[in-house]
Formats: C-alpha cells, sequence, structure tokens
C-alpha cells in the first residue's frame, strides 16, 4: 500500500497530541482528574494520526452530500458521509467513549478532555450535539424515552452497541436567531400525542444525519415570549416507519465541513415531550452549557492543533542562517500563542469543574449552579477570541505557505471563526453574563470562592499577583452595580473580556500554587502583562523562554541557543 503524502505538508501529524501537551496534563492533574485511567493516551496518538489526516481530507475534498429520493421515489433525506468519517465516528463514540463517561460514571472531564483533543470543529460538533440530546434524554425523559439513550452514548463500559444514533439540537428559526423567543414552531397535543408543525430550523447541524433531535417548539396556547417554548424529542421516523421531518436542503460553509449543516421543516412530525412543558426555555438553556463548554475546549483544540503546526515547522525552517525559532520576534510569537491557550485552558477547565459538580441541578437550581453558568459564559467568549488570534500568528509564521489551502494551517484559522458565533456570539454570552449576575448573583459565589482560593497559596508572589487580580475582578463588579442597564449591556464585552483575563490569571497561580510549578507562575505573570495591563512581552532569558514554549517530551537541545 502507497504512504500517505500527509507528513510532507502537516508538521504536527505522526504525534501523540496528549502526551506532548504537557500543559493540558498538569491542568488536568490541578483539578484531580487522573487521565491514566481514562483512553486520553489512546485517543491522542489517533487524534495526531488518522484522525488529523482525515478530518483535513474531507475539509478539502470529502464533504457530506445530502441524497433526498431513493430509486423508488421514497423521501429519505440522508446525509452520505465520506466513509472513513464514519469509520472516525464510530471509533470515537465506541472504541473511545467519548459520549459515555457522564451518564455512566458522572464524568465530564473525559469528554470536554476528548473534545479538545480531536481539534476538528466539524466532527466535535457531531459528538456535541449527540451528547446534548443524550443529556436530555437522560435529566428529563420519561422511561419510554430513555430507551434510546443507550444508542446515543455507545452502550456502557463493558458493552458497547453496534447499534450507534446521533443526535442533534434544532432551536434557532430563521426569523429569531439567538432569540428563541421569536420561534414560531408549533406543538399541539392530540389525543396524547405531540405533533410539530412548522419550518424553518435555520441552523440545523446533523440534518441528514441524526436519528433523534431535540426541537424547541411552543405548544398551542402558551404564552408568548421565551416562557412560551417546550423542549421536545423528534425521531427521525414516525411511528408508521415514515420520514417524520425533511431536510430542505444543506448549508454551503467556509468550515466545520464534516458536520452537515441544513435546513428542518416539519408537518405533523411525532414528538415526545422532555419534562414539564412551562420549564422548557430553562432546559433548552441548561443544553447549552454543555455545547458552549464544548465551544470553548473546541476553540482551544483549534489552537492547539495550529500552535503544534507553527512550532514544529519553526523547529525545522531556516532563514537567515538559523532555524526561525531561534529568532526573538519568532520567539516571541510562539510565547504569546502560548500564554494566551494556557491561560484560557484553565479558565475552561474551572469552568468544567464546576459543571461536572452541578449538572444533575434541576429549575430553579443552585447558587453553584449559576456560578457555573457565570464561567462559561466567560470562558466561550475568551477562548473564541483567543483561537482567532493564535490560528493567525500560527499562519503568519509559515509565511506565504500559511495562506495556502493545500496546507493544514490554513483551515485551522477558518475554523476558527465560527467559535464565537456558535452557540451564541459573543452579544449573547455577555447579555446572558449580565443576567446571571444581576438576577441569580452568580458574582457573591464566585467571589467566595475566590476568597476561599486565597487561604490557600503560600508564595508571596504568588498571594500578590492572585490579590491583584482578585482586586481587578472586584473593581469590575463594583463598575457593574453603578451603570443603569443601557450603559451595562454598551460596556458588557468589555467586562466580560477584562474578567476572564483576571480570572484566568487567579486560575493559573492556583494551578502553580498546587502543582508546586514555577511554570505556572511564569504565565501567569506574563498573561497579566499581555492581556490584562495590555503590555508587551518582556524578553525572559532563554532557559525559561524555552519552558514557555515548548510543550512536548523530546530530548533534544533547548529550542532556542544551544
Amino acid at each position: 500500500m502507497a504512504e500517505s503524502p500527509y507528513p510532507f505538508i502537516s508538521d504536527a501529524y505522526g504525534k501523540n497530541h496528549f502526551e506532548l501537551d504537557r500543559p493540558f496534563s498538569s491542568i488536568l492533574k490541578h483539578f484531580n482528574y487522573n487521565h491514566e485511567q481514562t483512553r486520553l493516551t489512546s485517543l491522542g496518538e489517533f487524534a495526531g494520526t488518522d484522525l488529523y489526516e482525515i478530518a483535513d481530507y474531507i475539509d478539502k475534498l470529502g464533504r457530506p452530500k445530502l441524497i433526498m429520493w431513493s430509486t423508488d421515489g421514497e423521501r429519505v433525506d440522508r446525509v452520505w458521509l465520506d466513509p472513513a468519517e464514519k469509520v472516525v465516528l464510530e471509533k470515537l463514540i465506541g472504541e473511545y467513549g467519548v459520549n459515555r463517561g457522564p451518564y455512566i460514571s458522572g464524568d465530564w472531564f473525559h469528554y470536554f478532555s476528548s473534545i479538545y483533543l480531536i481539534g476538528d470543529p466539524g466532527i466535535s460538533c457531531i459528538l456535541t450535539v449527540t451528547n446534548q440530546t443524550a443529556y436530555a434524554i437522560y435529566k428529563y425523559g420519561d422511561p419510554v424515552v430513555k430507551k434510546f439513550l443507550p444508542s446515543l452514548i455507545g452502550g456502557d463500559e463493558t458493552t458497547p452497541r453496534k447499534e450507534l444514533r446521533y443526535g442533534a439540537t434544532w432551536f434557532t428559526e430563521i426569523q429569531g436567531g439567538s432569540d428563541l423567543g421569536a420561534n414560531l414552531v408549533e406543538a399541539v397535543n392530540q389525543g396524547g400525542r405531540w405533533i410539530l408543525n412548522g419550518d424553518t430550523k435555520y441552523f440545523s447541524s446533523n440534518a441528514g444525519l441524526a436519528n433523534l433531535a431535540i426541537v424547541t417548539a411552543r405548544p398551542r396556547g402558551a404564552k408568548e415570549g421565551a416562557k412560551g417554548i417546550a423542549l421536545f424529542l423528534v425521531p427521525e421516523l414516525n411511528s408508521s416507519g415514515k420520514r417524520n421531518f425533511t431536510v430542505r436542503r444543506l448549508k454551503e460553509k467556509s468550515g466545520t465541513v464534516s458536520v452537515p449543516t441544513g435546513e428542518v421543516e416539519f408537518e405533523g412530525a411525532e414528538a415526545y415531550l422532555l419534562g414539564e412543558a412551562e420549564k422548557g426555555i430553562y432546559y433548552t438553556l441548561e443544553n447549552l452549557m454543555v455545547s458552549r463548554l464544548s465551544n470553548a475546549v473546541g476553540a482551544l483544540g483549534i489552537a492547539r492543533k495550529a500552535y503544534l503546526e507553527a512550532y514544529y515547522y519553526a523547529k525545522k525552517r531556516k532563514a537567515f542562517g538559523k532555524r526561525i525559532i531561534e529568532h526573538p520576534l519568532v520567539q516571541r510569537d510562539l510565547m504569546e500563542m502560548e500564554i494566551y491557550i494556557e491561560g484560557t485552558l484553565a479558565l475552561t477547565f474551572r469552568a468544567i469543574d464546576e459543571f461536572q459538580k452541578t449538572f444533575m441541578d434541576t429549575p430553579p437550581y443552585t447558587d453553584r449552579y449559576h456560578y457555573a453558568r457565570l464561567l462559561t459564559h466567560i470562558s466561550k467568549n475568551l477562548t473564541a477570541d483567543m483561537a482567532a488570534h493564535v490560528t493567525k500568528l500560527a499562519m503568519e509564521l509559515h509565511g506565504g505557505i500559511g495562506f495556502l489551502s493545500e496546507f493544514p494551517v490554513e483551515r485551522w484559522h477558518r475554523e476558527a471563526l465560527i467559535t464565537p458565533i456558535w452557540e451564541g456570539p459573543s452579544n449573547i454570552q455577555a447579555l446572558d453574563m449580565l443576567e446571571v449576575i444581576a438576577k441569580k448573583g452568580a458574582h457573591h459565589t464566585l467571589l467566595q470562592d475566590l476568597e476561599s482560593g486565597r487561604k490557600q497559596l503560600g508564595l508571596k508572589q504568588e498571594t500578590d499577583l492572585y490579590e491583584i487580580s482578585l482586586t481587578d475582578i472586584k473593581n469590575e463588579f463594583e463598575l457593574l452595580k453603578g451603570l443603569d442597564e443601557e450603559n451595562a449591556q454598551f460596556q458588557a464585552k468589555d467586562i466580560l473580556e477584562r474578567l476572564g483575563h483576571s480570572l484566568a490569571v487567579v486560575t493559573l497561580v492556583q494551578i502553580s500554587n498546587s502543582l508546586k510549578s514555577e511554570r505556572f507562575l511564569s504565565i501567569a505573570k506574563l498573561y497579566r502583562e499581555r492581556f490584562v495591563e495590555r503590555k508587551p512581552l518582556r524578553r525572559l532569558d532563554r532557559l525559561k523562554t524555552a519552558q514557555i514554549i515548548e510543550i512536548d517530551n523530546l530530548k533534544e537541545e533547548l529550542v532556542v541557543g544551544k
């Protein structure tokens, strides 16, 4: 069999993307997650080899195709995936159990870590919306609906299922976008059976692939606005075995090609009500917690892949008589990329840790749950901005070939640009942050958590850095308190960004303390200088520069100097 040419165009290919990522392993250790008991090492190998190549090939040459009609004239509306993508998905769900942990052992760390390692946002989206469907069924489905759960998560640890179903989350309609209160799809209870009618669910990921979808619809006679929305589970086939909804078309997109995204219409679609109809909007927003955290780790995964391409390219490429990684400006760019990734990675896993503790909460929810919500809005926004910046720098470090679509680094920048939009753009995240502060008081729980964390610090350098960042956070909340509603909204994105950067610093300091890591303390200092104080990065000595930008375990000379 002929060898693949892919190693010639990708410098991140052929490596274990988990084992070389020492900062990631350290952050997991800080949050007491023992990755040795998981499949992350094996997944890291897969993520850096077959999965990496196949995802790039699909983007370039293997786009999904909608098959609307069978040869006998029946409407089928099924998506034809590249056969290699089908194998990848079955392997991720079955062998690696990406979606299984939350429902077998209550473990969300493996799921979110897996999305980070996978990197490709299209494949991650397929897994995420399937997981969101499982999540809604697990928490709010009746016994009849719960029968679908095993096929969505790939069975249990001992008996993986060969029969796999894919899920979907179809909330957005053409006239409303993020405004779910404007939704028009209607639900009618006919003799105990719910029937959905209406169009159009406009951005429907997994359209043509999903066997089950959770769908927002307004029961006839329900109140107007978002609080009149209920949440339903809609199977692909009705009780007569016929198509239960129609896929109008697939979208043409600049990225996320591996996930089919289309438009879906309902005409007499049979559906199951999830939970209580009056609480549907709460279930929907709760479900978005899963996808927003997935978006955050997905953005981080994209940025890490781009960094790996740039890092390994810089170690081999020579210009002006030496490897480009030995040039100070290249060191500066790699350092900024690494600091940005690690700070937002730490913040995101802080949010995941809080979600892990509260994911079984139900309306009206606990203070701790609203704290997890606050962290989720912040980390979703910060990671999206980070991914766009890091992938742009990675392209630039490749020079002219960074702009060529034949090399993978160009794709990572395209993929990064969806992360500020998916699951609510930055304006929505900022407004939701204001809501969870003003109405739920989530900032009080945050401040209590930070005050408690301060007591555990030992070194003066850690305490001083923590204190000044905590003061910055308190000042932001004081600023908010003094603003009227319009001015609070006008400044919300900037406040969210400043809060996030300061929270990243305090989290890095806590990691430094728990792991006794001088390196993480250096990262925290540099992160504050660059993203809180907005100062230029200062030049470090060669050893510290190497420690920050070198992430792998290769036994070779320091990456800068000899």
